[in-house]
């Protein structure tokens, strides 16, 4: 009895390692990375090199083309209005839909007409799916 749990335990343990192997990723030479004792000091992330003057007085990562450098972060006065209301909480559905649509401004009727259109499609697919 013993020798056949012996025996079932070996043919796991095998079949387990060559998953294992069957699994590894090797890199484009080939070769596994020889010499590596998996310490997670090779994974963590790096320090920056940046200064802290640099990262205070440029937008880092934003220059797209090959040449040139990161633009230079300018003072709120150069920026156009429009942008500093981009994050701003706009209503949602269930908000426009307590209030009289008669009253309210172009934007948030034009809000509301889209977020209407968006729901009764996804009611009528629902419905759709369901036959």
């Amino acid at each position: 009895m013993a020798m056949n749990h012996l025996r079932s335990v070996k043919h796991i343990l095998t079949t387990n390692e060559a998953i294992r192997i069957g699994w590894q990723r090797t890199f484009a030479t080939g070769k596994a990375k020889k010499g590596s004792k998996g310490g997670g000091a090779a994974d963590a992330p790096k320090a920056s090199t940046l200064s802290k003057e640099v990262k205070a007085s440029t937008v880092v990562g934003a220059n797209i083309l090959k040449e040139g450098t990161d633009p230079k972060i300018q003072p709120d006065s150069e920026y156009p209005e429009w942008l500093w209301h981009l994050l701003d909480k706009r209503p949602a559905l269930s908000e426009l839909r307590r209030k009289n649509v008669e009253t309210l401004p172009y934007e948030d009727l034009k809000r509301f007409v889209k977020l209407d259109n968006r729901a009764r499609i996804k009611e009528n697919n629902s419905v759709k799916a369901k036959n």
